[in-house]
């Protein structure tokens, strides 16, 4: 009898057995012609007029027969100073229609990537994230990432992550301002795996936490993505070499001041990820920091910004405190601006960094200059 419910309790269990352990992985793209291949490079985004890509790309493949060709040009085309594509299910699927796949029981995507150069960033990659009526159970990113010449394995942990639904299976950013002159770069063998004993990995944060110390650099956190009010007056040059205050390069602001959209007043967030006004899960726990420290200087001397800030997006996923400056009035020189954090709450801050201006005190517009725009502890 003993013998006949061990029998019946195996069959169960290789019933009841997980998709994943009855197949190790979850291929996204291992050769253009593999019928396992899920998801289509459907979801173009930001400035999707600077992308070329080639998934039949026969340039020295990682493995098989081809690999991913993906050539972006950062000549912001749409004008925003970054470009994405998302791979999808169904494609051009933006959470209207079902189509996640239940990923449950992976905890790790792995992909081969390789740049031309070999100077190559891309600024994120990441999983999941579509929202709509039919949102992707989670959200996990990494990078900013830079390339080698030689094929180098990557990967996203998932442990601890719900992947009951994702339809946006894999997902990449490029930014200008990272490659101001564009670049090519190579991806293959991009998979859901599950890997025994993997243990979760937590955002780590060491400061000095970086939103600006130089254009290309890799220590940058936050995008100059959240436009507000007159946006249209404005443009930011993160690749100004223009007197900067350390480095190379320093970030150059330009405000028309002709209310392009009726508002009088215009300001831009540093968010992660890009365009995240509280609606997706992208805060970093700063914790420890004691201020937020950057330099800045106007190019006559007088201009006047109303307020600089750190925090302060309300949604879905808020951020958890604010504090902010101002008015300041800057001088032609550079110099150093403090926004203290003692006893505020800095365990998740999407918006990293922002400022506002307006016309009745900048009538003329203005062009001020930033740098070295980092978060720090005692």
């Amino acid at each position: 009898m003993k013998r006949l419910s061990y029998f019946l309790i195996l069959i169960v269990s290789l019933y009841l057995l997980p998709a994943f352990c009855q197949e190790k992985s979850f291929d996204i793209y291992t050769d253009k012609t593999s019928p396992k291949n899920h998801y289509a490079p459907s979801g173009w985004m930001g400035d999707y007029g600077d992308l070329e890509l080639n998934d039949e790309c026969k340039v020295d493949p990682f493995e098989g027969t081809t690999c991913i060709k993906i050539v972006y040009s950062a000549k912001k085309s749409q004008g925003k100073g970054w470009a994405g594509i998302y791979w999808q299910n169904p494609p051009n699927n933006w959470g209207e229609r079902k189509g996640g796949y239940d990923l449950t029981g992976f905890n790790k995507l792995v992909f081969w990537a390789k740049g031309e150069k070999g100077t190559e960033i891309i600024n994120k990659v990441k999983i999941g994230g579509i929202k709509g009526a039919y949102p992707d159970s989670t959200e996990v990113e990494i990078g900013p990432i830079q390339l080698t010449k030689e094929w180098k394995e990557y990967s996203i942990n998932l442990v601890g992550k719900d992947l009951s639904y994702i339809s946006g299976g894999f997902c990449i950013i490029f930014t200008a301002d990272q490659n101001p002159e564009g670049c090519t770069i190579y991806l293959d063998n991009i998979k859901y795996v599950y890997e025994p004993g993997l243990e979760p990995e937590a955002k780590k944060v060491t400061f000095p936490f970086y939103i600006y110390a130089d254009a290309k650099s890799l220590d940058n956190h936050y995008i100059p993505s959240g436009y507000m009010g007159d946006w249209g007056d404005l443009k930011v040059d993160q690749s100004c070499t223009e007197n900067p205050y350390s480095g190379q390069t320093c970030i150059k602001i330009t405000y028309t001041g002709k209310c392009s959209q009726g508002a009088r007043w215009a300001g831009i967030y540093w968010q992660n990820p890009a365009n995240n006004w509280g609606t997706a899960d992208g805060g970093y726990d700063l914790t420890g920091a004691t201020r937020l420290t950057f330099w800045a200087r106007g190019q006559k001397g007088g201009e006047r910004i109303e307020e600089f800030k750190v925090g302060g997006i309300m949604g879905e996923y808020s951020d958890s405190d604010s504090a902010s400056i101002g008015p300041v009035i800057l001088t032609k020189e550079w110099r150093k601006y403090t926004i203290d954090l003692r006893g505020k709450d800095l365990s998740y801050i999407i918006g990293g960094f922002c400022f506002s201006l307006n016309v009745d005190n900048n009538p003329q517009g203005c062009t001020f200059y930033l740098d070295e725009i980092k978060f720090e502890k005692d």
